[in-house]
């Protein structure tokens, strides 16, 4: 008994028509019929009632066909499941993340799939949340790193919180601490120059929102930057900057936590709700929530 032949068996009994099963299956007509009837010699009893113009099952036609569509649907199962361990040795993840991230978190969870994973290759795009969510709608990554709330509603991602980072305020360590204190409040940034980053940064929203919070419209000493370069401002002795936790500690720059309540922002693992992403970016996200956790 061959897969083949339950197959062919399967689409006749579904279509109770030999031609139409044949152009449903691209085989010949004379082929198909042929390979049913070998799979009947081989059970030793006939599977349709063959009348003119009328194809209808046998006792045993209809005995088999749930064991052949089980038989069927298993096979399809296997192929599935040893595709996606397949793409476990070869293939790409495409991952977005935000600037920051690439600076911090991205970089640990990136060496620890590369070690699990050696033959899938790796794609990083690197933008603010907003421009991430448009790439990733338009089907350009597997999954993204942004930060929520979106600005915006996003119907077609789904979206799963990873972690709660806790904001500082970054300064050069061969200047005086930006307070006298421990920790700063919001209000001390007030008439303080800040190095602030280019418009559609995610931090630049959070810092403009904190400080309009607070009554008060910011300084800026330079604007425009990306990561590295806010740091390398803030380290000049430039101004005084609002980055992650995780940030400040690999920068070698002064870090001064916020007064309770503090500042805070989530980090969101996002991809597309109505496409499931393969397997080599599920088993990312694994490592990426492990990392989070």
């Amino acid at each position: 008994m061959q897969l083949q032949q339950l197959r062919y068996f399967a689409a006749v009994a579904e279509t109770r028509h030999f031609t139409r099963a044949a152009r449903r299956e691209h085989v010949a007509q004379p082929s198909l019929s042929q390979q049913i009837r070998a799979l009947e010699r081989e059970l030793g009893a006939e599977l349709f009632h063959r009348a003119r113009g009328h194809i209808s099952l046998t006792d045993a036609g209809a005995a088999l066909l749930p064991l052949a569509r089980r038989i069927l649907a298993d096979t399809e199962t296997a192929r599935r499941e040893v595709q996606e361990v397949a793409q476990l040795r070869r293939g790409r993840v495409r991952l977005g993340a935000t600037p920051s991230l690439c600076a911090s978190l991205v970089p640990g969870v990136l060496r620890t799939f590369r070690d699990s994973y050696p033959g899938v290759e790796l794609f990083v795009h690197e933008d603010g949340s907003q421009d991430l969510v448009r790439i990733l709608a338009a089907g350009e990554l597997d999954l993204a790193l942004i930060i929520t709330p979106l600005q915006s509603q996003a119907p077609a991602l789904a979206t799963e919180e990873l972690l709660r980072e806790d904001l500082v305020v970054i300064s050069s360590p061969v200047l005086p601490p930006p307070v006298p204190g421990e920790r700063i409040a919001i209000a001390d940034l007030r008439d303080r120059p800040l190095v602030m980053f280019r418009h559609g940064y995610d931090l630049r929203e959070l810092t403009l929102a904190a400080c309009h919070g607070a009554g008060f419209e910011p300084t800026f000493s330079v604007e425009g930057g990306e990561m590295d370069a806010v740091l390398g401002f803030v380290k000049a002795g430039l101004g005084l900057a609002v980055v992650p936790s995780m940030v400040a500690e690999r920068a070698a720059l002064r870090a001064t936590p916020f007064e309770p309540p503090g500042l805070h922002r989530t980090i969101s693992i996002a991809h597309r709700s109505d496409v499931s992403p393969p397997r080599a970016a599920r088993e990312l996200r694994r490592i990426l929530m492990a990392h989070g956790s």
